[in-house]
């Protein structure tokens, strides 16, 4: 494939953006390679302003669900629009999207309508720390929350995959706030709960980590949270942002049938639109303002068009579409391995629903941020260079999830597999 005018594009973005992206993951930096730049996406297929077609199996980090260009999202939105794209004030969709997140959600009693992920988590732990009267917390080390101050502290994801996990700009005493613990190890939980006792306002967690490849909870860990919390009057938060109504309609909290204090919300919600939500017990959301004295507002919360797109996405969603994800993304799954088993690759699987990494990696599991820092980074650019001159368009870093969509038919998905193979056998050659 050629990239000339993404290279150009690159170029010029360069002169006007930090780094010619307002992402750093869009940069490819971890791939060795100038970003693509896209023009137009439809159903599960993006393409770039070179005129190169991609499946897409990244689907916006999760919210296209429903591929792209979705007729009954799309029109959604351009009928909202014709009434205005903003008001500053309420409307009575705002209140019919929270009914159904709670609907959905078994944990949720109130929810707050926000405009991104990481506003969601930093507003999240501002509560728990306002409904405690506490100020330290607990993240986990690979654990990413988006770019609050409290959270880019052994961050996952982007912070990783530029070699930054802490960021300049954080200071000391926000640092010395927020408390490293190893994911999915109860006893390093148990020891910061130790030395801070009556400290700890909450832990945060993202209950399927996605932010250093997916990496799943070991048995009893949420649980283990959900009881030290209990143990300790702290706040559980879940982060799930990328995990909420993806990997089922009541997100990893119903997968694992433990449920959090404090849930936060985006990407599906918004149905592509910027947005985000944290919803959890009546009496912790009601410490907010008005009704309380934890203050969080947001001029944009609750757009009309986000909440139009994500309303009729989420009235879009049922069991038979979980069903046909799961179908959908167990073929690609069983494809890849076999893969995988055939070219003697060192390199292995993590799925959750229609989450899913190919981890390259001599160990048979990941399990938490040390391990991460263990993948064959190298191996991964080369093979998401393979694919994407094959047409298969990747998350450009290894510490990123595959979201797969409803609408790969089965030529999109035995393309997927032809071409992992072909990849796969073309970096182990060199």
């Amino acid at each position: 494939m050629k990239f000339k005018r993404s290279i150009e594009a690159f170029d010029r973005a360069k002169t006007f953006i930090p780094g010619g992206v307002n992402s750093p993951v869009r940069a490819f930096k971890s791939v060795n390679m100038n970003p693509v730049f896209f023009k137009s996406g439809k159903g599960s297929k993006m393409i770039d302003i070179d005129d190169n077609e991609y499946i897409d199996c990244v689907s916006s980090w999760g919210p296209l669900i429903f591929g792209h260009a979705n007729r009954e999202i799309i029109d959604s939105v351009i009928n909202a629009s014709k009434n205005g794209t903003t008001y500053g004030a309420s409307t009575e969709i705002e209140t019919l999207v929270a009914k159904k997140i709670i609907d959905m959600v078994p944990s949720i009693d109130k929810v707050r309508m926000v405009n991104s992920g990481t506003e969601a988590t930093m507003s999240a732990i501002r509560l728990a720390r306002g409904y405690t009267k506490r100020e330290k917390i607990i993240k986990f080390a690979g654990n990413y929350h988006g770019h609050g101050d409290s959270f880019l502290i052994k961050a996952g994801s982007g912070a990783v995959t530029l070699g930054l996990p802490d960021s300049p700009g954080v200071t000391k005493n926000i640092a010395k706030d927020t408390l490293i613990a190893n994911f999915n190890d109860i006893n390093s939980v148990e020891k910061l709960f130790k030395e801070n006792q009556d400290e700890i306002a909450a832990i945060i967690v993202e209950p399927i980590a996605g932010n250093m490849g997916l990496v799943k909870p070991i048995e009893n860990f949420l649980q283990g949270l959900r009881d030290l919390c209990d143990t300790n009057q702290s706040v559980l938060i879940f982060d799930e942002v990328m995990t909420g109504f993806r990997v089922s309609k009541g997100g990893a909290q119903q997968i694992y049938g433990v449920y959090p204090d404090i849930t936060t919300l985006g990407k599906i919600i918004g149905g592509g639109l910027p947005v985000g939500a944290y919803g959890g017990k009546k009496e912790i959301m009601d410490m907010l303002a008005p009704n309380g004295p934890v203050y969080q507002a947001g001029t944009l919360s609750g757009n009309p068009l986000a909440m139009s797109a994500g309303l009729t996405i989420l009235n879009m969603l049922n069991d038979d579409v979980y069903n046909k994800l799961e179908t959908i993304s167990k073929k690609i799954e069983d494809g890849w391995k076999k893969n995988i088993a055939e070219t003697n690759t060192d390199a292995h699987i993590s799925r959750q629903g229609s989450m899913l990494t190919l981890f390259f990696s001599k160990r048979k599991k990941i399990e938490n941020y040390e391990d991460a820092l263990t993948l064959d980074v190298d191996k991964y650019a080369k093979y998401f260079k393979e694919m994407l001159n094959l047409g298969v368009y990747l998350p450009p870093s290894q510490y990123e999830c595959l979201f797969l969509s409803l609408v790969l038919d089965n030529d999109d998905i035995e393309k997927l597999i032809n071409s992992n193979k072909i990849a796969l056998k073309k970096i182990i050659n060199e």
